[in-house]
């Protein structure tokens, strides 16, 4: 076939749709058995996007935009992949694509310049073009404490979550991990649970969310405005339409400053993030938000003890993946909740009770990882994936992501990536980042065709100066500071690297347009073998 597209969460379907609408012969692979990628696999209870609804969905077509209606400000997992689904059935995305399904080795061919997929089925592909949508939070890193195999209870991670429903009734639950996952799930199952442990090691800095319905009229006025809505998304630094102010904190009275951040915090969700241009790049302001983020804890926290627990220290605010929480901090105050501070007393096993720590057992009925992923680059790197003469990528990037533009590798030919590790990735929309990409693989492709070439691929020296770019960008700002999964910090082994463009969407979108529009001087061509001469009669 012309293209195999490997995962079909909402990267790999608008490639899919965007490939047919080309004219490509297409297929797709998926290991669920079902669309919806991470809203397929993230069934936790709590789960929800902290992305406006009306930027976390697709532009391409306007007649989804228009059939389909948010409930809420902020979706819940259920409504959002009722909406994949909703897609998949418009656009009758399932007939192209093997459920069930999973790449083992992706190997290049270098006489026949094509790439050849097997699958964990036993199925075999051959394509000109492999495009790798599989997301950048795909691979949990799972519950790495000794003795789990000896639990007598139920163990669930939240990346895995069962497609049945998990009663904690009477239960005693331990929740590990207290990131964006951890933060939506310990409301919802303390309101269940007979008792609930929270195992905390590093606390997060989380904001309101007040999340609240949308109206028939506001939705009919988005419908109503939409392409200029997403024009304006475009245009932004995430490539959404939350306001994002240009003023920076030094510009106002230190009066004027602290009145803008309560006026954000009873606003909630996303309003904080937006308040001032230098939060991530001057440590003075983000030690005041910083500071008045831990007040809030305090003010909410009735314990003194447990909300200094819970109050973040030792990197800059919104380093780590900001969080959004619906009641989080107010949990703690609850008889039937207790915070178990990792710092001062490590977990050392699961045991068939329950969890030992270097303190005591607390039995438990029911354990519940929260821990996180490999993100970024661990889906990509759990497949043998060989380019060019048998080239590795996990040796490739053994020292971290190295690409040109998130989107195509030196020595990979005719590989490309959605939202791929070296792009705006967790830094910005996902749906848009994904459209853009696919828009950009599909015009790449048709230029490719028109000119007769059979491969491309960056050249060395334009993958470095983009590479170092991205680490000159990501040097003026505070986000490499903190130990977090973005560079890697939670996955034992892994490079620590910050290897995500944090110029901005907008600027990504116009480098990446810009890449192909002046004849894609960056890459190199193959062009197809000439055929060989018809034998003499």
């Amino acid at each position: 076939m012309d293209a195999l597209v490997i995962g079909m969460g909402f990267g790999g379907m608008c490639m899919l749709h965007m490939a047919r609408e080309a004219g490509l012969s297409v297929h797709a692979i998926e290991a669920g058995d079902d669309v919806g990628g991470t809203w397929y696999w993230n069934r936790y209870p709590g789960a929800r996007c902290d992305v406006m609804s009306i930027d976390y969905s697709y532009s391409f077509l306007d007649e989804i935009q228009q059939e389909w209606t948010w409930s809420e400000k902020f979706a819940a997992q259920p409504e959002i992949f009722a909406y994949a689904r909703f897609v998949a059935d418009k656009l009758d995305l399932r007939r192209d694509t093997s459920f069930l399904t999973r790449a083992r080795t992706i190997a290049w061919d270098d006489a026949r310049r094509l790439w050849t997929i097997e699958t964990d089925t036993g199925d075999y592909y051959e394509a000109t073009y492999c495009i790798m949508a599989t997301g950048p939070l795909s691979i949990p890193k799972g519950i790495d404490i000794p003795g789990r195999e000896t639990f007598t209870g139920d163990i669930y991670l939240s990346g895995r979550w069962p497609q049945h429903p998990v009663d904690f009734s009477g239960k005693r639950v331990g929740i590990i991990g207290t990131g964006s996952t951890g933060i939506q799930a310990v409301p919802v199952v303390a309101e269940q649970a007979a008792h609930l442990h929270v195992f905390q090691r590093t606390p997060s800095f989380t904001i309101p969310m007040r999340n609240h319905p949308l109206t028939a009229e506001y939705m009919a006025q988005i419908k109503a405005h939409y392409p200029r809505l997403r024009t304006i998304a475009r245009s932004t630094h995430t490539g959404g339409v939350r306001p994002v102010s240009t003023r920076p904190m030094f510009s106002v009275s230190k009066e004027e400053a602290l009145r803008l951040l309560e006026e954000g915090w009873r606003e909630g969700g996303q309003a904080i993030f937006g308040l001032f241009s230098d939060l991530l790049y001057h440590e003075e302001t983000n030690a005041v938000v910083a500071e008045f983020v831990r007040g809030k804890i305090r003010e909410v926290v009735n314990d003194p003890a447990t909300a200094e627990v819970l109050t973040p220290r030792g990197y800059p605010i919104f380093t780590r993946r900001p969080c959004l929480d619906s009641g989080y901090y107010e949990t703690f105050n609850r008889d039937n909740v207790t915070l178990v501070d990792c710092l001062n007393e490590p977990i050392e096993a699961i045991t068939p009770a329950g969890i030992r720590t270097s303190k005591r057992e607390i039995p438990l009925d029911i354990i519940i990882g929260a821990t996180g992923y490999d993100g970024l680059t661990g889906a990509m790197m759990a497949v043998d994936i060989k380019g060019r003469g048998g080239r590795s990528l996990r040796e490739k990037w053994a020292g971290g992501a190295h690409s040109y533009l998130g989107l195509m590798m030196e020595g990979f030919p005719n590989l490309f990536m959605i939202a791929g590790a070296n792009g705006p990735s967790a830094l910005a929309n996902f749906v848009i980042l994904n459209e853009e990409n696919a828009r950009w693989i599909v015009r790449c492709i048709a230029d490719l065709r028109k000119h007769g070439h059979a491969a491309i691929e960056p050249m060395p020296e334009a993958e470095d100066r983009y590479m170092a770019l991205l680490s000159e960008i990501a040097g003026r700002s505070l986000i490499p500071k903190a130990k977090s999964w973005y560079v890697g910090a939670n996955i034992p082994g892994k490079a620590h690297f910050f290897p995500i463009f944090a110029g901005g969407f907008s600027r990504y979108i116009e480098m990446c347009n810009a890449a192909a529009a002046n004849g894609y001087a960056d890459f190199v061509f193959e062009d197809a073998p000439a055929p060989e001469p018809a034998p003499a009669d």
